[in-house]
């Protein structure tokens, strides 16, 4: 006779099952993965994982969501008693190189899995959505402060793009002996940008 299933025991299955998942994703990508792997790696039936999810893409869509919520968690979190605007900015940056050395396999799924974000797996985009909203509404606080000058939308992506950059070098093994380290690196973008982006604010030396 089957065993009975207590709502604990599904739920720690499901927890197993993302966390084996988030790891064989980040390591083979979407097409890499197939279900009956998933099942090896547990140690259980084939159809088994189909009694929790419908398909690998509804797998890839929770562990996904999963990812930015956390993520977006972090950088909230870093954000909360900040002094200032310079402060906060300077505590989320940190906070999201940390998450991202901390859950390499949880960021690589996030953001360099060959899926695109859609709107079948509302979890997904509602998580996804608010990840990005908290990183670029940064921007929107400098332009309020007049601390820069330019599209703050323009910016915010900038600034993510400039940091995106940064941790993908890092996890590609190339800020190894002779680089800077990852932390001045990150400062050195976060000042430059933001200093480029004031020097509108300066008024025009007069001509005499």
């Amino acid at each position: 006779m089957p065993r009975y299933l207590t709502e604990q025991d599904i739920a720690d299955f499901r927890a197993e099952l993302c966390k084996v998942a988030t790891e064989r994703f980040a390591r083979f990508g979407y097409e890499g993965v197939t279900m009956r792997q998933l099942a090896d790696a547990l140690g259980c039936s084939p159809k088994t994982p189909y009694r929790y999810f419908k398909d690998k893409a509804d797998i890839l869509a929770t562990v996904r969501a999963q990812a930015f919520a956390r993520f977006a968690d972090a950088l909230g979190a870093a954000a909360q008693g900040a002094k200032d605007t310079s402060e906060r900015g300077g505590r989320v940056g940190r906070a999201y190189i940390e998450f991202a050395l901390k859950n390499p396999h949880a960021y690589r799924i996030m953001f360099d899995i060959g899926v695109p974000l859609d709107d079948s797996h509302p979890e997904l985009a509602q998580q996804a959505e608010r990840a990005a909203t908290f990183i670029t509404s940064q921007a929107e606080e400098l332009a309020r402060l007049g601390v820069i000058s330019v599209d703050p939308k323009l910016f915010g992506w900038s600034m993510w793009a400039s940091i995106h950059g940064l941790v993908m070098l890092h996890q590609a093994g190339m800020l190894g002996p002779g680089a800077p380290d990852y932390r001045e690196l990150a400062m050195f973008q976060g000042n430059l940008l933001v200093k480029g982006a004031a020097a509108g604010t300066a008024k025009p030396k007069k001509r005499s």
